[in-house]
């Protein structure tokens, strides 16, 4: 937002505050479809993952995918959800070209997973703790793909591909808990991170792996009930998420303001990223609209405490649970959000700390240079040729004045190729002649050659010209090929600079 929108919307804030909720539908990494033998696969030819139970044809029976249970249950755990022993698919009735049997198998009144929450930390804001209504299971429609246009403004024609039809969901509805466009970015965010960490989903926003609706209405401060609520869709980042919150928090309180409240109506809205603003889409459907009945073709859902527990056994930490460990270490939030944001990182980054790396120098390689380098690659930290031990290594022989910090990061693009893997980081500096020089005698003699090669320079130095201490620095340092131990050399420099003959 430009500046005189954040303005408007601080004063806006004193007076009103946003109520948010989000409705987050998760594509399951299931290796077949929720109700057929059909591949969950993306990117194929149009129409061709498709049979005639996806397709909905007369006569088909639907059976559920076992996995889909499993990693729905896996999913609610890690929100700490309440999961219903005995549960029920629902038919969901409306009529959509992408959805070919005229319906869509989900859950009603007894989801799958209930109660749950989770802590998101908001950058200098602290944890927050923001609740989950339910997660429960259903399938995805397919997709319309317009001919001619991106949407369907200007669009020669529609077409659909089935592919999608039929593909596993979790969708995860949250507690009307967030009150700003930030709370809300941050609690995607988090939910994908969970997601990521316990494999059940790949969290592709831009392939739609991960697809979040939200509800936006907005109250005067104090007041008790809630205002009309805006399904605002079509966000694929969590930065548009907390422009598109934003702008229509904006939008619902000028509204207020003019006296124009009656305009404000429970509508779905989409978000335009170009024009940066939300715009009607169509007037959301109650309920009975749906005319929810439950799907006769499927059997309850009956899991066992011995099931669900088991699942439970098995689940990874958890990236709260691992920023909580990280801040425990001394290191900073900052520090804490990033390592914790990727399984990959906080991988790799736990194999250095486990290596014996000291905490904060280990993260700091980790995110700064390594990650420099892995992502002008474009590869993972699982596919470092270079492992957390030989980092670890590193980082001790510069801890221990063996090597320089600048000769690290010299060495580092060699040791990421896995040139140490073999011998060593130690063996490997040595070989290459790049031990620092910490001993006094050594410096000593050098910074004596300097002296004798640059006679003019220390007569103006012990002249009183004592800037001139910069350019013995840089001849000596040149004339070790950076190899003299910077500290040391300070301190024989210094006294040799101010040794009278």
């Amino acid at each position: 937002a430009n500046g005189t929108e954040t303005s408007k919307a601080e004063r806006l804030s004193e007076s009103y505050e946003a109520v948010i909720g989000i409705e987050c539908h998760v594509q399951l990494n299931t290796a077949t479809k929720a109700f057929c033998s059909c591949k969950n696969e993306y990117g194929a030819k149009p129409n061709t993952l498709v049979c005639p139970v996806c397709l909905g044809h007369p006569g088909t029976l639907p059976s559920l995918n076992r996995a889909v249970v499993e990693k729905s249950v896996l999913a609610g755990l890690a929100l700490n959800c309440q999961i219903s022993k005995e549960s029920k698919f629902d038919r969901k009735q409306y009529f959509y070209p992408d959805l070919p049997k005229g319906y869509q198998i989900s859950q009603y009144d007894i989801p799958l997973c209930h109660g749950g929450y989770i802590d998101v930390t908001i950058p200098d804001e602290g944890t927050k703790r923001i609740g989950i209504t339910r997660a429960h299971m259903e399938e995805d429609a397919g997709k319309l793909v317009y001919i001619g246009s991106d949407g369907l403004s200007g669009a020669q024609s529609s077409q659909v591909d089935y592919n999608r039809g039929g593909v596993p969901l979790l969708e995860i509805v949250s507690e009307p808990d967030m009150r700003s466009g930030k709370e809300a970015a941050m609690f995607a965010a988090e939910l994908r991170r969970i997601m990521l960490c316990i494999g059940v989903s790949n969290g592709n926003m831009a392939e739609g792996s991960m697809r979040c609706d939200v509800n936006v209405s907005v109250r005067r401060r104090g007041a008790p009930e809630f205002g009309t609520k805006v399904e605002v869709k079509n966000m694929n980042s969590f930065n548009a998420m907390q422009r598109a919150i934003d702008f229509e928090f904006i939008r619902q309180c000028t509204l207020i303001e003019e006296d124009k409240e009656d305009e404000i109506v429970q509508e779905t809205r989409l978000w335009d990223e170009n024009g940066q603003f939300t715009a009607p889409m169509r007037k959301k459907e109650g309920l009975a609209d749906y005319r929810y009945f439950p799907e006769p073709d499927i059997p309850d859902i009956v899991v066992s405490e011995p099931f669900i527990e088991g699942l439970r056994s098995s689940l990874p930490e958890l990236p709260c649970a691992k920023r909580a460990r990280y801040s425990g270490l001394g290191l900073s939030e900052y520090d804490c959000l990033v390592l914790s944001d990727d399984e990959d990182i906080a991988s790799y980054f736990d194999g250095v700390l486990s290596s014996g790396a000291a905490v904060k120098q280990a993260a700091n390689w980790v995110m700064g240079d390594v990650n420099a380098i892995i992502k002008a690659q474009g590869i993972k930290f699982s596919e470092l040729r270079m492992s957390p031990k030989s980092l670890s290594e590193m980082i001790d022989l510069i801890d221990k004045d063996v090597i320089s910090g600048k000769i690290g990061k010299e060495i580092l693009p060699d040791l990421i190729e896995g040139q140490a893997e073999q011998d060593g980081v130690g063996a490997f500096v040595e070989a290459k002649g790049l031990i620092q020089i910490s001993d006094e005698g050594a410096l000593a003699e050098i910074v004596q050659s300097v002296f004798d090669e640059n006679p003019g320079q220390l007569a103006e130095y012990r002249g009183g010209k004592t800037k001139l201490k910069g350019f013995f620095t840089g001849a000596v340092m040149k004339a070790s090929s950076g190899r003299a131990n910077p500290k040391l050399l300070q301190a024989v420099l210094l006294r040799m600079l101010d040794e009278t003959n």
